[in-house]
């Protein structure tokens, strides 16, 4: 599925350059700060929470990308591991997909609206041919394969944030906040036209909470969440078509 590729890669990009956008420099604020994380520069923050959030064993991430071939946004809610599985949504303003990943397998779920668009320009009666046998049912093919290269990479978290681990940040202090309950510092980094707003738990372990994005009056969000816990990635229930031996 073109989009639903493209929605991997987007998200990958997007938040790996939201952490490694950035260049050595110095916290333009006190010297000496107060507060959370108190001495230590904005920059150091960020560095913590990078090396906090790509040693996670699993996360979840949700939030908006940008889609540069429909001019549209893609929507995401995904919980992924270490291990290679993941479990979420990805939606467009035309439809959405359900996705899973484990034992090797991945594991899909279209709605009409989503396969409709997929289908746009084919023949009508292929198109209404392929929503009657699809829509709205799970079907499988092998994590291995050409047409799931892209989306079993997303699900490996050690892929996904491997280039993040490398930051000297720049970033600089800003308040004190909260992300959906969770007391958090906000720094500020830029990077060319780019300008990242990012949200870094005060409390426990530093992970990354939020990275906001704003570039050429355009900006994106996305939300990370339930550090360490497992994620649900279990093999659908009832009839599953096989993608790979319907292709056969």
């Amino acid at each position: 599925m073109r989009r639903t590729t493209l929605a991997a890669l987007c998200l990958a990009a997007a938040t790996t350059v939201g952490l490694t956008g950035c260049l050595p420099g110095q916290d333009t604020a006190d010297d000496k700060p107060k507060g959370p994380f108190a001495g230590l520069t904005g920059g150091e923050i960020a560095d913590r929470a990078v090396k906090a959030t790509t040693g996670a064993s699993s996360l979840r991430m949700a939030g908006e990308v940008p889609d540069e071939e429909s001019g549209g946004t893609i929507r995401f809610d995904v919980a992924v591991n270490t291990e290679g599985e993941c479990a979420g949504t990805f939606g467009t303003g035309e439809g959405k997909a359900d996705l899973i990943r484990t034992g090797g397998t991945l594991y899909m779920r279209y709605d009409e609206a989503f396969l409709r668009a997929q289908a746009e320009g084919e023949p009508e009666a292929e198109t209404d041919a392929v929503v009657d046998m699809m829509a709205g049912k799970w079907t499988k093919m092998a994590a291995t394969g050409s047409d799931a290269e892209a989306m079993a990479e997303f699900c490996d978290l050690d892929r996904l944030l491997g280039d993040a681990d490398d930051v000297k940040s720049d970033a600089t202090r800003g308040r004190t906040t909260t992300v959906d309950g969770t007391p958090a510092i906000v720094l500020h980094e830029k990077d060319g036209k780019e300008r990242y707003t990012l949200y870094v738990a005060t409390e426990g372990e530093p992970y990354l909470l939020r990275l906001d994005t704003k570039s050429a009056g355009a900006g994106d969000s996305l939300v990370f969440s339930d550090y360490g816990k497992p994620v649900p990635a279990k093999k659908p229930g009832g009839e599953i078509l096989d993608l790979d031996e319907l292709a056969g």
